[in-house]
């Protein structure tokens, strides 16, 4: 049905046989080549990590409900992590509809979640959240509430400690996060394959991605 993969910091990509949906691709951020969205969707939870580039099939940087190649997407905008609740929010949020998996892919947000914003998303199978905090971007803690707040049945770290990228503010390890929520720990190497929703676990499980 569709593979993740992991490339760094919040970005991951989502491939269909239709199409490559590439989140937060601007990886020179931390010292890596930008990723490619040639021919893919480009979408950022913020417009800092977006790549312009007019061979992307479409990109997305806001609010609003988009459907491409049998995929639907929903924005929803959040109040960036660093920011307060008097500024304007300049996050989104997204949720992704892969045949019947629903996926939430959560950038650098503020540590708890509206009653309208969780309606928004819905019910989750796959939540993708970043973990590494430190006041940058959600932490261990934080991050395990928001999971539970959405309840999925797999949740992706993201965002956390890794020698090879320079992030502005040092990360956690992903082990923090992994003792805070308490769940199986399942490691899948390079590629997460979604063959079919009967394939995801129905308790909660966190997918380890080595990043790519």
């Amino acid at each position: 049905m569709f593979d993740i993969e992991y490339k760094g910091a919040n970005c991951i990509t989502i491939s269909t046989k239709k199409m490559n949906f590439i989140f937060d691709p601007k990886l020179s951020v931390v010292g890596l080549k930008d990723v490619s969205v040639k021919n893919g969707v480009s979408i950022a939870t913020e417009a800092r990590f977006a790549v312009v580039d007019s061979s992307a099939v479409l990109q997305i940087e806001g609010p609003g409900e988009y459907e491409i190649a049998e995929v639907s997407v929903r924005a929803i905008r959040a109040t960036r992590h660093l920011d307060t609740s008097s500024d304007e929010p300049i996050c989104t949020m997204y949720r992704v509809e892969v045949g019947d998996v629903r996926i939430a892919v959560i950038g650098n947000i503020a540590p708890k979640l509206s009653e309208d914003q969780l309606e928004s998303l819905g019910v989750v199978d796959l939540l993708v959240i970043p973990v590494g905090g430190n006041g940058y971007t959600l932490d261990a803690v934080s991050a395990a509430t928001i999971t539970r707040q959405i309840d999925p049945h797999v949740v992706i770290p993201v965002h956390y400690a890794d020698n090879t990228l320079n992030y502005e503010v040092p990360q956690d390890n992903v082990d923090l996060f992994e003792k805070e929520i308490a769940a199986t720990v399942e490691e899948v190497g390079p590629k997460y394959k979604v063959k079919a929703s009967s394939s995801i676990p129905q308790v909660l499980t966190v997918v380890k991605i080595e990043r790519s």
